[in-house]
């Protein structure tokens, strides 16, 4: 599912990691503080009507994901051999079955299955 191509440039990065790969959520309320003091990219709400862009990056709640898509009759791969996507919808149902449909249509484009959408 890694493709370079979907990489992006970062001004301030920070790192809190298990060495060891033990999930906790320690780890993520870690990487909020560091969030926090990232206080040189710019993030001191200069503009109030803009977001900053800055935001943690987690790895994906298996477990989770596998249940809400188990209850829709959806198995999933095992993990690491599926990607999530998290998009803000308009309210609208027709704009929803709309950029649904773009979404599907691009997934099909890119050789990747769409396994489903959920609220």
């Amino acid at each position: 599912l890694y493709d370079p191509r979907n990489e992006h440039d970062a001004c301030g990065v920070g790192f809190i990691v298990n060495m060891k790969g033990v999930k906790s959520h320690q780890i993520v309320t870690d990487g909020l503080a560091v969030l926090e003091n990232l206080t040189h990219r710019g993030a001191v709400g200069a503009d109030p009507l803009m977001g900053d862009g800055a935001g943690v990056l987690v790895q994906l709640p298996d477990r989770f994901f596998r249940e809400e898509m188990a209850s829709q009759g959806v198995e999933l791969p095992k993990p690491g051999h599926y990607a999530v996507g998290h998009v803000f919808m308009p309210r609208d149902p027709e704009l929803q079955a709309h950029i649904e449909g773009i979404i599907a249509e691009v997934a099909q484009l890119e050789g990747q299955p769409l396994l489903g959408f959920r609220d």
